[in-house]
């Protein structure tokens, strides 16, 4: 199974919606600016976790590029939770990205059990 160019561009998406709220951040605080990059590394690597898995040669690796994926999305979702409750970030890019993240999350852990499911 490979990914649809739709999922792969909704990935690439994400990852570069992290960007443009990672440099509206106020990096003057200490704790926004580690989270800040916590995010930035997490969020922009789903997007490549997408990309292995469109270049898997298996279902079993197609698979554990996926449960990468789902890790870096899951991290990325915690830093943006982090980023609004404990910091008071508020910006609608913030809100989106959490929101995508959930959607995300679900799709992707979805197609990997259904491709677990076959194997």
């Amino acid at each position: 199974m490979r990914l649809s160019e739709d999922l792969r561009e909704r990935k690439k998406r994400f990852a570069s919606g992290v960007i443009p709220l990672y440099v509206a951040l106020p990096n003057r605080r200490k704790e926004v600016e580690i989270l800040g990059n916590q995010l930035l590394r997490s969020g922009t690597s789903v997007a490549a976790h997408a990309r292995e898995a469109s270049r898997a040669r298996s279902d079993m690796e197609f698979c554990s590029k996926l449960d990468g994926l789902l890790q870096e999305a899951d991290e990325s979702q915690l830093w943006l939770e982090l980023l609004g409750d404990d910091c008071a970030i508020r910006d609608g890019e913030l809100t989106y990205l959490h929101a995508e993240t959930e959607e995300l999350l679900a799709i992707f852990a979805t197609i990997v059990a259904k491709v677990r499911g076959g194997e």
